[in-house]
């Protein structure tokens, strides 16, 4: 678990292995929920072809798919 200072706002970041330790039920549905909503915000932008935000794990950047495939990275 990692705690940040956003601003004056305090963010726990609970790692994958530690999920059962720190999180309740409610908030693994809650998880699963979010998860499902932000992959049907993706399929819907695909079939009404618009750009896509995304991030390259492997580059650290984030980029911009395009219906086309192109992907521009951000600067």
């Amino acid at each position: 678990m990692k705690e940040l200072i956003i601003g004056d706002k305090k963010v726990t970041v609970v790692e994958p292995e530690e999920r059962d330790e720190y999180l309740s039920d409610s908030d693994r549905e809650m998880e699963a929920r979010a998860r499902q909503a932000v992959k049907a915000a993706i399929e819907k932008a695909k079939f009404c072809k618009k750009p896509i935000a995304r991030y390259d794990l492997a580059a650290r950047k984030p980029y911009i798919e395009y219906p086309d495939g192109e992907k521009r990275y951000a600067d």
